[in-house]
């Protein structure tokens, strides 16, 4: 059994070109600890989100901080505190916060999930 707790997992910077800007990752449980999924916080900024993208597998977020925003071709959604969202393999979309909000979700994904940026 482990357990951690979030407050404690160093805040990682990360940028890419998957991100409209910073944002911070926090590692809570990795490939290494078990083979079939990973789990991470992800922090952004202000209005910071990712671009468009897809996943090989379906992809689980929740909302533990702010208000953000779920997108795909199709639909946006607002999200805050608690929100579940589950993203199909292969569905076109994106993440991240709202204008004037700091927003934190965590996501739980296959470790064999494979990301395809589909936005510049």
């Amino acid at each position: 059994m482990k357990v951690v707790k979030i407050g404690k997992v160093k805040k990682e910077p990360h940028s890419g070109k998957l991100f409209t800007g910073p944002i911070t990752m926090q590692p809570i449980i990795g490939k290494e600890l078990n083979g079939d999924f990973v789990i991470t916080q992800v922090n952004f900024g202000p209005g910071v989100r990712n671009k468009f993208h897809s996943h090989s597998f379906e992809q689980i977020l929740i909302v533990t901080k702010g208000k953000g925003i779920v997108a795909t071709e199709k639909e946006q959604k607002t999200i805050s505190l608690g929100d579940v969202v589950s993203i199909p393999a292969g569905e076109k979309h994106w993440h991240g916060a709202a204008e004037g909000t700091k927003f934190s979700h965590i996501y739980i994904m296959s470790s064999n999930s494979k990301t395809t940026q589909l936005e510049d």
